[in-house]
């Protein structure tokens, strides 16, 4: 008898023991100690750009109240009266090496005229953009404060989890070193921001400021650069995952810039419906629907309908996997690709090739169509004014618009030129998508629009 309540009390003791240990690491991780050790790796950047800006002619003074006469005043003088203005920026980087090169976003630092690093203890550096990727968003700054700065630790995105606590440390409006707590909300979020989407999403609360800043887990390690909200939300902001980071940070410090592959297809996402048309038994892969003249893939043989389900032994669960697969794989590297054609597998080699200015390295058209108010659209290249006849080379160009969408609601049509968003001029797709944010349910959004020789505005309101 003694025995058995011996025996049961030890187990009494263990299932106690159990339950302690699992509640105690369920607890927050000790931030006060985090913050200390991290701060000083974390700086904040201000930079202030000059900008043309024209003012009307009708706000001058001293001037007849005549239509006509101020009409012709304003060609006349169209050119000629520009104000130089300072347009200023806030943003945050950190130190990722003891001899001053720091990590933050391009649309921090993107045309900056002066660029100043603040760092913790209070010294103030002049900045240098040593290499940018738009494509990313992502820029390498370079301060000379010589040697043994505190670097922030350069930890794995791919091993966090959702779940997780992680701490954001920024200059959010302004407001230095603010120091905001939370967990991964989600992984893989897709929000329209460029080519490679691929977010980590936090409810650490990111703010304006916040930009460039480091995503910590509670072992100190940077497992994300802070990059954008949602307009209007609460708890919802991205991070590039730094594992993307650090695939170019080699190339931004040699070179200043990244190369990237390239495949030359335009692909969609393959629905139920669809992979039931194509005899494919799960719904995965990229469906191609245009193959580019001269391309890689071309050469290789992939056609139009050809379903991608690998790429260099990599599986494309989904659309948005590939442009990333793609772009990482080195220039020239034989690669083999897994396609389903005519229901059968079937398998190609690839070369891949050099991705160029204003190309993608695989396109995905209508991945991301909502995130546009229904249409998609790409910077303006000579290949794109060719294909839609388009003399000005400037803006961005509508290349799809979806059914019944809020675009064709208000009459735009593939082939648009869109030059303005709100009265902010826009000559990329990364400006556009900027630019518009992420438009709330019922709000309307302006657009300046050239449709070969008439030029107008027009508002599509989210739906």
């Amino acid at each position: 008898m003694m025995k058995q309540m011996t025996r049961c009390s030890f187990l009494v003791f263990f299932v106690l023991a159990g339950l302690w240990i699992s509640t105690a690491s369920a607890q927050p991780p000790d931030f006060v100690q985090l913050v200390d050790q991290l701060k000083p790796a974390v700086v904040n950047i201000s930079t202030s750009q000059t900008v043309q800006q024209r003012t009307p002619f009708r706000s001058r003074p001293g001037l007849p109240g005549n239509d006509m006469f101020e009409e012709f005043f304003e060609r006349f003088f169209r050119d000629h009266q520009q104000t130089p203005r300072k347009k200023r920026a806030l943003g945050t980087g950190f130190i990722i090496s003891k001899d001053g090169y720091i990590l933050t976003n391009d649309h921090v630092v993107d045309d900056a005229d002066v660029i100043k690093v603040k760092l913790s203890d209070g010294r103030e550096f002049d900045g240098e953009v040593r290499g940018h990727d738009p494509k990313l968003d992502l820029a390498l700054v370079k301060i000379e404060a010589g040697e043994g700065l505190p670097v922030a630790e350069l930890g794995n995105s791919d091993s966090l989890k959702v779940g997780e606590w992680v701490m954001a440390i920024g200059n959010p409006f302004g407001l230095e070193q603010t120091v905001t707590v939370g967990i991964v909300s989600a992984k893989g979020r897709v929000i329209g921001a460029g080519p490679y989407d691929d977010f980590i999403q936090t409810d650490a609360s990111i703010n304006p400021g916040n930009s460039g800043g480091p995503l910590f887990n509670v072992r100190g390690e940077v497992v994300g650069i802070n990059t954008a909200i949602v307009a209007g939300g609460q708890g919802i902001g991205f991070a590039i995952p730094v594992n993307m980071a650090k695939q170019i940070i080699p190339q931004l410090r040699d070179d200043g810039r990244v190369t990237r592959g390239y495949l030359g297809v335009a692909v969609q996402v393959v629905t139920d419906e669809l992979a039931e048309s194509f005899g494919l038994k799960e719904t995965k892969g990229a469906l191609v629907n245009e193959v580019m003249a001269d391309s890689p893939a071309a050469e290789a043989g992939i056609k139009r309908g050809d379903i991608i389900l690998e790429f260099n032994d990599e599986v494309i669960k989904e659309i948005n996997d590939l442009p990333r697969i793609v772009a990482n794989t080195p220039v020239d590297t034989k690669v083999k690709v897994k396609v389903f054609r005519k229901g059968k597998q079937r398998e190609v080699k690839v070369k891949v090739g050099r991705l160029d200015d204003g190309q993608q390295a695989s396109t995905a058209e209508g991945a991301t169509s909502s995130d546009l108010l229904g249409m998609s659209v790409a910077t303006l290249t000579k290949e794109l004014a060719e294909r839609y006849s388009i003399e000005e080379r400037q803006g961005v160009v509508v290349t799809k618009i979806e059914p019944e969408g809020p675009a064709m609601t208000a009459n735009l049509r593939v082939g648009d030129q869109i030059l303005e968003v709100n009265g902010d001029e826009v000559n990329s797709e990364k400006e556009f998508r900027t630019a518009i944010g992420t438009p709330q349910e019922g709000q309307l959004v302006r657009l300046l629009v050239q449709r070969q020789k008439t030029l107008f505005f027009t508002t599509v309101e989210n739906k």
